[in-house]
């Protein structure tokens, strides 16, 4: 999928009420570090960007100025749907957006508010995007694994996955 107003909705409607992503990166010794974030967004831009804040003194924040390639990964077991997102990193000086997505629940972490020193903007370009889907009830899951297991044949379509390039 190219991209397209529909992919970056479909991506959105996915993630929007998962709260938590785990983000990952890459350590200074090459190993892959992943953070708990909340993703700040209130809606899915047409740049394809997530956003979070994250504390400026941060071991994340040092490793992004120096190697922004990240992942986000999204899960919801309840509704049997997962995403993963990878692109670049970036942290950008920008108040007004900070205005704009700064909650009580970020005030916990960042008491000073949007002028907090130590409160730092991530910004998150999504280039490449994965999802998976699973739209079928719990029953009809396995009533489909019971019947691929039976006939030894896998499991027919089982949800949606699709690859979205969104850069």
């Amino acid at each position: 999928m190219t991209n397209s107003t529909s992919a970056h909705q479909t991506l959105w409607d996915l993630i929007k009420n998962i709260k938590f992503g785990m983000l990952t990166h890459s350590h200074a010794n090459g190993e892959l570090h992943s953070h708990p974030l909340t993703t700040q967004n209130k809606s899915f831009d047409e740049g394809a960007k997530l956003y979070f804040f994250i504390s400026r003194k941060s071991e994340l924040a040092q490793r992004i100025l120096q190697d922004g390639n990240v992942n986000v990964s999204y899960a919801d077991p309840g509704d049997d749907s997962y995403v993963s997102v990878s692109g670049s990193g970036a942290i950008v000086e920008d108040m007004a957006k900070k205005e704009e997505l700064f909650t009580a629940m970020a005030k916990a972490w960042f008491p000073a508010g949007v002028t907090d020193p130590d409160l730092a903007l991530l910004v998150v370009t999504i280039g490449h995007a994965e999802y998976w889907d699973v739209t079928d009830s719990k029953m009809v899951q396995l009533a489909k694994m019971a019947q691929a297991a039976i006939t030894g044949k896998p499991p027919k379509k089982l949800g949606e996955h699709k690859e979205l390039h969104l850069s």
